[in-house]
């Protein structure tokens, strides 16, 4: 007896496929725009009346892709009439718990967090000496400064030492490498703003440890402004191994799991 198919759409090894509904579709062509630069951040899409017109669609479907843009951190939504979506270009922190869920699943630590960045930064602080322009070299040095200036004025430097880290591996040039750098380190900003809010360290302890790195910083942009590649990267390989034990404070050095951080 023979068998046939009288609806719906198979794939090549005979597995139904579902056809995407409307609003995936009207929510991968606004992606692209997106993509494209064609609407760029904080620019207002064209109105739901415009959409609807242009993608053929109801106001209920366009709202749900609205939805799925909002779910992938693309869009903020304006509720009630006129209604509309604008554009939010999604940092580093929103793909930080996706990511992680991976990192989880993985069985992923913070300790191998860490030595995934120590791959990392190393390499691209020899890419900026030896590659790096005037205005890269230039912008690494002001960091520094902006971060010695709140450390003199007795202000937090947590989040602005992984900053330097984080922007370290963008002047490199390496576009892929900075974002996946940007996750890990909101990761590690995570960890350490959890473990130090809960050890209360003293002010003296912590002042000293901030003297410390804004002396390895130091080092750093002078090896960089000599564009002394090799120096460099030998120098911050050093650095990251003098600061993983503090880094990674708390727990059992590292071996935390990466959904204690994020959930």
């Amino acid at each position: 007896m023979t068998s046939h198919v009288t609806s719906g759409v198979f794939s090549g090894n005979g597995v139904p496929v579902r056809p995407k509904k409307m609003a995936d579709i009207v929510a991968g062509r606004i992606r692209r725009m997106i993509a494209r630069g064609e609407v760029t951040d904080g620019q207002w899409l064209p109105t739901e009346p415009q959409l609807m017109a242009e993608f053929g669609v109801s106001r209920p479907t366009l709202r749900e892709a609205f939805r799925l843009l909002e779910a992938d951190s693309l869009v903020s939504i304006r509720r009630g009439p006129p209604g509309g979506a604008r554009v939010t270009i999604p940092g580093p922190e929103a793909a930080a718990a996706q990511f992680g869920m991976l990192l989880t699943l993985s069985g992923t630590t913070l300790a191998d967090i860490y030595e995934a960045r120590m791959t990392i930064e190393p390499a691209a602080a020899r890419a900026i000496a030896e590659r790096g322009t005037a205005a890269d070299r230039k912008q690494l040095a002001e960091l520094l400064e902006e971060v010695r200036a709140a450390a003199d004025a007795g202000r937090s430097v947590d989040r602005m030492i992984v900053r330097f880290h984080q922007s370290l591996v963008e002047l490199s040039g390496n576009r892929t490498l900075a974002t996946v750098t940007g996750m890990l380190n909101e990761i590690i900003t995570r960890h350490i703003e959890q473990v130090f809010a809960d050890a209360r360290e003293p002010a003296e302890e912590v002042a000293a440890n901030t003297k410390r790195a804004l002396r390895a910083y130091e080092r750093l942009v002078d090896l960089v402004d000599a564009r002394d590649g090799e120096g460099a990267e030998k120098f911050w390989t050093r650095h990251m191994k003098a600061a993983r034990p503090y880094v990674l404070k708390g727990g059992t050095q590292g071996a935390t799991q990466v959904v204690d951080l994020l959930y």
